[in-house]
């Protein structure tokens, strides 16, 4: 497999949010960043200090995957955390790596426990198709193809991302 530049795909993120956004993530009843603990969460902070966002979101899906019962919850995941409120509001889910989709449906479940926002959008830094749901993403910072025994991973190193593969073993 190439060698997958995350930094440029997170620069191609950015020009698109920034374009569709403008000054609405500065104010206080504009837009809403929120990440999908944890890759999505270290691309939601990211990105609020480059589009000046006052604050994120973070949304943990496990109680809400399909595949709880096998996985169970992470020993160092985050809580879901919502520094606003949820109702009526435009937020911008935002996670590393979109394939099947049941992690965004898990994401809009768990969102939705906490009020009905006026509207979801999604932003992704990878998307690797493989969709098992409609879901589809309005920011795409690239359409990556892998093989499909393969997971795309994102590392944070210092102040750059960056991608990693792994074989999936059954």
């Amino acid at each position: 497999m190439s060698s997958i530049d995350a930094e440029a795909l997170y620069r191609a993120l950015v020009d698109q949010m920034r374009a569709a956004y403008r000054q609405t993530l500065a104010s206080s009843d504009g837009v809403v960043l929120t990440g999908i603990y944890s890759g999505g969460v270290w691309l939601a902070e990211r990105l609020a200090k480059d589009l000046n966002a006052p604050d994120i979101g973070v949304v943990n899906v496990m109680l809400h995957r399909d595949d709880y019962a096998k996985k169970g919850l992470h020993s160092q995941a985050r809580p879901t955390e919502l520094p606003f409120d949820v109702n009526g509001r435009n937020i911008v889910l935002i996670d590393d790596v979109l394939s099947t989709g049941r992690t965004v449906r898990a994401a809009i479940n768990e969102l939705y426990d906490y009020g009905r926002p006026a509207s979801i959008e999604l932003a992704v830094l990878a998307d690797r198709g493989g969709r098992e749901l409609p879901i589809a993403a309005r920011f795409v910072g690239a359409t990556v193809e892998l093989p499909a025994n393969e997971d795309l991973m994102l590392a944070r190193r210092d102040d750059a991302f960056e991608f990693a593969t792994e074989a999936r073993v059954h």
